[in-house]
């Protein structure tokens, strides 16, 4: 019986191993990361190098944010796989993002001016992929095909221009 019950959990972190190996390869969500700008360096990948344009002040917090560009994912609340969080600074702000796999991404950014987490929409800046229109009609949630970007096994490069009210 001893055996048996040695076997069981043997097996059963077995597995639990096999699964936290394969964890990083498969898709996950909501996981907060910080920048670490050697993965996009030469040879690394898969990755996006974002440059973030236009930011408008020196205060407050960036958040950048990895999502696939699929209609089921696609801003969608708790579907982002990756954040990344860092103090504002005014001009130009690049993130390497890294990405799970090659694949059909869209990537998210909000400046929270105030820095308390909350969207402030009169007041806070926001911007994504392929910088397409925000404006009533879509509530500021384009289409999923207008921000989607592919990216290959290394490191793709793109920039984004940060919107104001």
């Amino acid at each position: 019986m001893k055996k048996l019950i040695a076997a069981i959990a043997s097996t059963g972190t077995l597995a639990l191993a096999a699964l936290t190996l394969a964890s990083p390869a498969e898709a996950q969500y909501r996981e907060k990361i910080s920048h670490d700008p050697g993965k996009c360096a030469s040879g690394k990948g898969p990755a996006v190098m974002v440059s973030i344009t236009g930011v408008k002040e020196s205060k407050g917090r960036m958040r950048v944010q990895s999502y696939r560009a699929t209609k089921q994912d696609w801003l969608e609340k708790g579907r982002w796989m990756y954040r990344m969080e860092a103090p504002a600074k005014a001009g130009t702000m690049r993130f390497c993002m890294p990405l799970p796999k090659p694949g059909h991404y869209g990537i998210a950014v909000r400046h929270d001016l105030d820095g308390d987490g909350e969207t402030d929409i009169f007041g806070d800046g926001g911007a994504m992929s392929n910088d397409p229109s925000i404006n009533l009609f879509n509530l500021g949630k384009p289409s999923y095909k207008k921000v989607g970007f592919d990216v290959g096994s290394g490191v793709e490069n793109i920039s984004i221009r940060m919107r104001y009210r």
